[in-house]
C-alpha cells in the first residue's frame, strides 16, 4: 500500500521514510504542503496520508479540509504529526478532517499501529464498496448471462432516445430471438440450455462495438441498442450477429448444440418522433416476419410497409414464408 509522507523538516521525513519502508509501504514524500495536495490529487493517489501539521503553503490542517472538501470514490486515511498537545489544537486537526494524530516526538511503534488501523479501515471500505457494486451489478443484470436485464435494458433505451433526440442522430434496435430453442430444453435439458444461452450472450457481446447495450429481454429474446446507427446500419448489424451465432454449433455437456436465429431490426431515422414503447412494438411485428419467413433471418422494418403498421421489411437470407409456431 502507498502512504504519503508530508513533512519539510528532512530529518523527521528521513526517520518516517525509513519506518514505513521497513514495514513494507510504498512510501512517496512530499517537502511542503503544496505538493502534498497535488499528489493527493493525481490519479492512484496514496490512500494513506502523514502530514505534518505545519508545513510551508499548505498546512496539515488545510490539506485535510481540502481533502474532505472534494468529492472522491476513495477515502484516503490522514495523520498528523504535530508538536501542539494543547486540547483546542488537538479538536481543531480532528475537526479539519484528520482521522488521528501523533504528537512529536512519536514512538515508532505508535506510529505502526495507527498506519495499521488506517489499513484496516480502508481494507473495510473497499469490501463495502465492493458488495455494493455487486448488489448493483445484480440489480441491473441477469443472473444466468450477465447481460443487462429486462428493466435495465428498457431504461437504456430511454435514456438512447433522449440523447439521439438532443443530437439529432439516429439509434438501431435489434430484437433477438433463438429458434426452436424450447426443442434444445426439450432434447438436451436445461442445464444445456443455459449454457446455449451463456454462449449466445458471449457470441452476441463479442460482435458488437464497445458502447453498444445487449440486454436479455426475457426468455430467449435478447435486444441490443445501437447509438448513432441508421437503418442500413442496423440491418448490417442484425445479419452480423445472426451469423455469429450459426456460425458453427456451442458445445455444451449433452453434446453439440446448432443453433440458428431470427432478427427484427429498425433504425429510428425512419421512425422519428416515435416512443419506446411503439418501437418495441414495431422491431417485434419485423421479428415476427423474420420468423414467419422461415427463421435464420433478419428482417428491417421501414416506415412505408403497411405490413409492418406501415413499416417495408427487407429478409436476409430469404426462406420459404410458412406457419410456424411463435
Amino acid at each position: 500500500m502507498r502512504v504519503l509522507v508530508a513533512e519539510d523538516d528532512a530529518v523527521i521525513r528521513r526517520l518516517l521514510e525509513s519506518f514505513l519502508t521497513r514495514w513494507g509501504y510504498d512510501v512517496i514524500s512530499a517537502v511542503d504542503g503544496g505538493r502534498a495536495w497535488e499528489i493527493l490529487q493525481a490519479e492512484g493517489a496514496p490512500r494513506i496520508a502523514v502530514l505534518d501539521w505545519m508545513m510551508p503553503m499548505m498546512d496539515g490542517v488545510d490539506i485535510c479540509r481540502a481533502v474532505r472538501g472534494r468529492e472522491a470514490a476513495g477515502y484516503t486515511y490522514i495523520l498528523l504529526l504535530t508538536s501542539r498537545d494543547d486540547h483546542k489544537d488537538v479538536l481543531e486537526g480532528l475537526d479539519s478532517g484528520a482521522d488521528d494524530y501523533l504528537t512529536k516526538p512519536f514512538h515508532p511503534d505508535e506510529l505502526r499501529a495507527r498506519i495499521r488501523a488506517g489499513k484496516r479501515i480502508l481494507d473495510l471500505q473497499n469490501r463495502l464498496l465492493a458488495a455494493r457494486d455487486d448488489l448493483q451489478f445484480r440489480a441491473d443484470h441477469d443472473a444466468l448471462t450477465e447481460l443487462w436485464n429486462r428493466g435495465a435494458i428498457l431504461d437504456r433505451l430511454d435514456q438512447e432516445l433522449a440523447r439521439a433526440k438532443r443530437e439529432a442522430s439516429s439509434i438501431g434496435v435489434l430484437l433477438l430471438d433463438l429458434d426452436h430453442f424450447k426443442s434444445i430444453n426439450d432434447r438436451h435439458g436445461h442445464l444445456a440450455g443455459d449454457q446455449v444461452l451463456r454462449e449466445v450472450a458471449q457470441r452476441m457481446t463479442a460482435s458488437v462495438r464497445s458502447y453498444d447495450v445487449v440486454g436479455r429481454y426475457g426468455g430467449e429474446e435478447f435486444i441490443v441498442l445501437l447509438p448513432a446507427c441508421d437503418a442500413a446500419g442496423a440491418r448490417e448489424r442484425a445479419e452480423h450477429l445472426r451469423s455469429a451465432i450459426a456460425v458453427r454449433p456451442i458445445l455444451t455437456e449433452e453434446g453439440s448444440v446448432s443453433l440458428t436465429a431470427s432478427l427484427g431490426a429498425l433504425g429510428t431515422d425512419s421512425w422519428p418522433g416515435a416512443d419506446a414503447a411503439s418501437l418495441l412494438s414495431t422491431v417485434d411485428a419485423a421479428l415476427y416476419r423474420a420468423k414467419a419467413a422461415g427463421r435464420d433471418c433478419a428482417v428491417l422494418a421501414a416506415a412505408d410497409d403497411p405490413a409492418l403498421q406501415q413499416s417495408p421489411v427487407e429478409a436476409t437470407p430469404g426462406m420459404a414464408e410458412r406457419d410456424f409456431p411463435r
